[in-house]
């Protein structure tokens, strides 16, 4: 495995209608490096966010769609998301607080 330190984890807020919702109840939805684990992801938001707590991280990979340019076929990246749950004591995620 490579080294992923925990400023690579992270590499975006994944901002949709269903992570938006899910924002009521201090569950956050990223985009994360392929290889990171729940540990790694949960180190990683408890240090780039201050006084957050995890409580909880859901992971899923997702393979990457079929593309076709003419009678080419290609494969996009693949890539995996995080679901990161706060407890009920923690900090709100800044990053989300203007949207």
């Amino acid at each position: 495995m490579a080294n992923v330190q925990y400023y690579d984890v992270i590499l975006k807020p994944l901002v949709t209608e269903k992570s938006m919702n899910g924002m009521a109840d201090k569950k956050y939805t990223f985009l994360v490096h392929p290889e990171a684990n729940k540990t790694m992801i949960k180190e990683a938001v408890e240090k780039m966010f201050e006084g957050t707590k995890v409580k909880s991280v859901n992971t899923m990979n997702q393979s990457g769609k079929t593309k076709r340019r003419g009678m080419t076929y290609g494969k996009t990246a693949k890539t995996k998301k995080a679901i990161v749950t706060l407890t009920e004591d923690s900090k709100e995620i800044e990053i989300f607080s203007g949207l």
